[in-house]
């Protein structure tokens, strides 16, 4: 008795779990971890020479439209990559943001993966196959839905402090360096090979920074954010503003009709700019 419950471990280990049959019922075979769940942050395009006055602010009438104050939040953001762009060309984005009225800045490692026509699951599934799974708390997940194209990202969040900074400054070079690589996630860190993350990130430079401003308002329900972006221009000879409505829901039916709706309304005001929202390209194309 005793060499055929010896045989049967040694089957176990060479064929798997699922080979115990026999010690206490039916097989067992390791059930797969599911898939995220994302929530939605619908963000689209509006035209700036429509939208923003000749002080580049919104006009009166856009905020009056959506119930938003004339105080805006400011936030300044930087990312850092090699000059060959390895880490963005590699599907990831470490930033570093400070936000008016945080104490710390705010340090996020974003992974993105396409979405395919509107096959969400696909994009999940696929992040799932690499290791990003419910499981990981530490990481949310969610689908930007721009006009036409939608991205899946998923994002490791952290904070950091450095001495000598103030008021909306961002670190230098090296600080944001240490920062980053200080603070990095295992799955960046190992994403090509051990340590490929903080290696890169050992010979970064800064792309950036860019100040941006955020107004809050509500529409249909949902509360609105509305971003100015100022962006050094394609011939990096001045400046070209990126306006970017937004709002967040953890509803894909209620983003899927909600896009719609805000199309059709933005349309009506003569303010939509149909294109799609692709700041972070950008911002790595221009500095």
């Amino acid at each position: 008795m005793f060499k055929k419950k010896a045989l049967k471990l040694v089957m176990a280990a060479l064929l798997g779990t699922s080979a115990l049959v026999g010690f206490g019922g039916a097989p067992h075979s390791a059930s797969a971890a599911s898939n995220m769940v994302p929530d939605y942050e619908v963000k689209l395009l509006l035209n700036p020479s429509a939208v923003l006055g000749s002080d580049f602010k919104l006009t009166s009438t856009v905020r009056s439209a959506f119930g938003m104050p004339e105080t805006v939040t400011k936030m300044n953001v930087q990312f850092l990559d090699t000059n060959a762009e390895d880490i963005y060309n590699n599907g990831w984005s470490p930033r570093i943001r400070k936000t008016e009225g945080e104490n710390d800045f705010e340090l996020s490692y974003k992974k993105r993966y396409a979405i395919t026509g509107n096959d969400i699951n696909g994009a999940l599934t696929l992040a799932n196959q690499e290791g990003f799974n419910a499981g990981d708390t530490g990481y949310e997940a969610q689908v930007e839905w721009g006009y036409q194209k939608k991205t899946l990202s998923i994002t490791r969040t952290k904070s950091g402090s450095k001495s000598g900074y103030s008021g909306m400054d961002l670190p230098n070079q090296a600080d944001s360096r240490s920062l980053l690589i200080n603070n990095a996630p295992d799955k960046f860190n190992n994403w090509v090979s051990s340590g490929w993350g903080t290696s890169k990130l050992s010979s970064s430079r800064i792309y950036g920074p860019v100040l941006a401003k955020r107004s809050i308002g509500t529409w249909s329900g949902q509360q609105l954010y509305i971003e100015v972006w100022p962006m050094r221009n394609a011939a990096g000879t001045g400046t070209e503003y990126v306006v970017e409505a937004s709002f967040k829901t953890t509803s894909q039916s209620t983003a899927s009709a909600k896009h719609d709706e805000l199309i059709t309304y933005l349309q009506g005001k003569g303010w939509f700019l149909a294109q799609d929202s692709l700041k972070t390209q950008l911002i790595m194309d221009r500095y």
